[in-house]
């Protein structure tokens, strides 16, 4: 089995205007460093999904949410939060997001693939049950997390696994009271969105199905690196999931505008083989990545496909 990386033309056309940095060049710039690596390019299979439904949305969602994310664009607003830009085809853009990630979903399900990458945008994990927020409209990860477990009886027990420069508080939020979904997130602190705090550990049924593990700015790689591979030993030994998530946001990187931590390319890559071995041990492999944040230009490409080269070995 191969590597599938799902992706979509409508992702470009969400249009977030001049200077702002979730831009349509992330996606471009992504694909453009796939298609270029021949070698790799062709070992992956290519997905273009469908729209996620409305249902499938509001499993993760409120119907409120979904109503006002809808309606924004019939009355002309152009933003849903102060750094959450819309335009005309920002909802449909959305709507194939959260399409592209359950599409992920199915391939690695149905074994068609053995993981897949999805190159979405507008990224995620900062969308809350309740609100647009942080360049998210819906949470793709937590609309596949859900999606996978009503629509797979295989699927009872998800890992999500962010290690976005910005903490995930949406997805947090979202399953922070659900035992069945254990949430890891490994972000610079204190920063964008000022949650993600160690003493964040889930709520009633879901107390210490949440893990916060925050980094200082400036914090040397192989640090960072050595805590993400204990944090995951450790997690490997009191949970086992029967699918992996990773909210794979690449704004940890050194050169990123938007953050302050010190990763590399090669570093990218021994996260991932992290995950993959987990995943090897619990649930045969299954893992699903999905683009967040990653805001240089000239670096994102490369780190992806260093990425996508990495889970297709």
């Amino acid at each position: 089995m191969t590597t599938a990386i799902v992706h979509h033309p409508i992702y470009a056309k969400h249009d977030t205007g001049p200077g702002h940095p979730e831009t349509a060049l992330r996606y471009e710039a992504v694909m453009s460093a796939l298609r270029e690596d021949a070698g790799l390019w062709g070992t992956l299979k290519e997905i273009t999904p469908e729209q996620a439904s409305k249902g499938t949305v509001q499993a993760a969602h409120t119907p409120q949410h979904f109503k006002e994310v809808e309606n924004a664009f019939a009355s002309g607003v152009n933003y849903l939060d102060a750094d959450t830009v819309i335009s005309m085809k920002s909802f449909d853009a959305a709507l194939y997001g959260a399409g592209g990630a359950v599409a992920a979903v199915d391939a690695v399900m149905s074994g068609e693939a053995k993981n897949a990458f999805v190159a979405v945008r507008p990224p995620g994990h900062h969308a809350t049950a309740e609100h647009a927020m942080g360049f998210c409209l819906f949470n793709n990860v937590a609309v596949a997390a859900r999606y996978a477990q009503n629509r797979y009886k295989d699927v009872e027990r998800v890992a999500i696994v962010d290690w976005d420069v910005h903490h995930g508080n949406g997805t947090q939020g979202i399953f922070y009271d659900d035992p069945s979904v254990y949430f890891f997130s490994m972000h610079q602190y204190p920063w964008y969105p000022g949650t993600g705090s160690r003493g964040e550990t889930g709520f009633g049924r879901g107390l210490g199905s949440t893990w916060n593990m925050p980094i200082k700015a400036n914090t040397p790689a192989a640090e960072q690196k050595r805590t993400f591979e204990g944090v995951m030993q450790e997690l490997a030994k009191n949970f086992t999931p029967d699918m992996i998530f990773i909210s794979a946001g690449f704004d940890a990187h050194e050169t990123d505008p938007l953050g302050q931590l010190r990763l590399e390319d090669p570093d990218f890559v021994s996260m991932t083989r992290t995950v993959m071995d987990w995943a090897d041990e619990a649930c045969e492999g299954r893992v699903v990545s999905c683009l967040e944040g990653g805001y240089n230009l000239d670096t994102l490409g490369q780190t992806v496909a260093a990425h996508v080269a990495e889970l297709s070995r």
